[in-house]
């Protein structure tokens, strides 16, 4: 458990990370709270940090629950590709929001991945 366990303070930092370049875009751009728009730099930065928060409420309850129902050392490997995917999410959406797919399809598809194999499991021990 203790990978799953790295994995989810990674995939937290990695948020916060996201976090701080919203804050220096912000001040960069001269967007003033509580605006949230007017500099499309920064609006794609808070898009990827708006977009990531989104994610991660499908990761967390995803890889905890495979890692106890199924295998913990392959929720953690997931939850890697979960963290590739978003560093790559961000720097195409960063750059031009239309090449983003690659990125968002290795953050989507390790979360709902693990729902789907949980959900599974869990209806083959009830029956």
């Amino acid at each position: 458990m203790e990978a799953v366990v790295i994995v989810t303070v990674l995939a937290l930092l990695q948020y916060l990370y996201f976090g701080v370049q919203v804050g220096s875009t912000r001040q960069k751009s001269g967007v003033s709270a509580p605006a949230m728009g007017g500099d499309p730099e920064f609006e794609r930065v808070n898009r990827v940090h708006q977009n990531t928060l989104e994610q991660l409420v499908l990761l967390l309850p995803a890889l905890w629950l495979y890692a106890q129902y199924v295998n913990p050392l392959w929720g953690a490997g997931l939850g890697v590709v979960y963290l590739i995917g978003r560093f790559l999410y961000s720097a195409a959406y960063k750059k031009d929001p239309a090449t983003r797919t690659l990125g968002f399809m290795l953050t989507f598809l390790p979360g709902a991945v693990m729902l789907a194999w949980v959900l599974v499991v869990a209806v083959m021990s009830y029956l």
